[in-house]
């Protein structure tokens, strides 16, 4: 079977700092889906199948979730939607992040940015209704346009909202005492990221393409999915991996979850 070497990752990006010094190498030796999809797409040799940790995103819209089952599966993390804006609090939280915790599945709950309302109002909302013990991993912030929300389409210019966005991770990361990760789609990412935020582990959105080849930069996370199939889950599924090996993820939790 051939052999694939995939998705170089900066160490140094593993450790609190995030700094960029040196990358580790992920080899894998079979690249067989580890979840059925309902809408695979050819990756290639840099397919997401190759990684060995695989991780969902989550929402009320997912329902009922059997975590054991979850986690037998083959599902190391996940990121729980906790809050948006300053109104919104998803009404599945507390039992999805008591279920992965109980279950042993690494969780962080993430935001919904709303361009409407100021980053600390939002901070302010997020700190008020998720706790520090349900922060195991950094908590996300999911920074991205909705054309389709019902009551703000505002996009305002770029050097406002990277202003704007830092001032929410800063007031994050000092309460939770960790660095936040930022989630961002293609389009988002272009009108304002590029060059910007270095400094955070990025989880991308990338569904036809290797994440380097659409966003020209390194990151942590890849959401190559949203039509997944996972035991325990009923309906389409977001599914994700971590850049590093096993051996890696081990090590970076055990640093995060301090």
């Amino acid at each position: 079977m051939r052999r694939f070497i995939v998705a170089l990752l900066p160490l140094a990006l593993l450790t609190a700092s995030c700094s960029v010094t040196d990358y580790d190498l992920v080899s894998a030796t079979s690249t067989q889906p580890r979840f059925k999809d309902k809408d695979p797409q050819d990756f290639g040799s840099r397919t997401p199948h190759a990684h060995q940790v695989h991780g969902i995103d989550i929402s009320k819209w997912n329902g009922d979730i059997d975590w054991p089952t979850v986690k037998d599966s083959g599902v190391s993390f996940a990121f729980i939607k906790a809050t948006e804006g300053t109104d919104r609090i998803d009404q599945r939280f507390d039992d999805y992040w008591r279920g992965a915790k109980t279950a042993g599945v690494a969780h962080a709950p993430y935001h919904f940015y709303y361009f409407c309302s100021t980053p600390d109002d939002q901070a302010d909302w997020f700190i008020r209704n998720v706790p520090k013990s349900a922060a195991l991993l950094p908590p996300v912030l999911d920074a991205e346009w909705n054309p389709a929300s019902p009551t703000c389409r505002k996009r305002p210019p770029p050097e406002v909202v990277r202003a704007d966005l830092q001032r929410f991770l800063d007031r994050i990361e000092s309460h939770y005492g960790k660095r936040p990760i930022i989630y961002t789609t293609v389009d988002f990412h272009r009108q304002n990221m590029v060059g910007y935020f270095g400094n955070y582990h990025l989880w991308l959105r990338s569904v036809a393409d290797h994440p380097e080849n659409v966003y020209g930069r390194k990151w942590t996370f890849w959401q190559y999915t949203s039509t997944g199939v996972v035991p325990g889950i009923s309906g389409d599924t977001d599914i994700n991996v971590f850049a590093g090996s096993t051996k890696n993820w081990d090590r970076w939790v055990a640093e995060v979850a301090k």
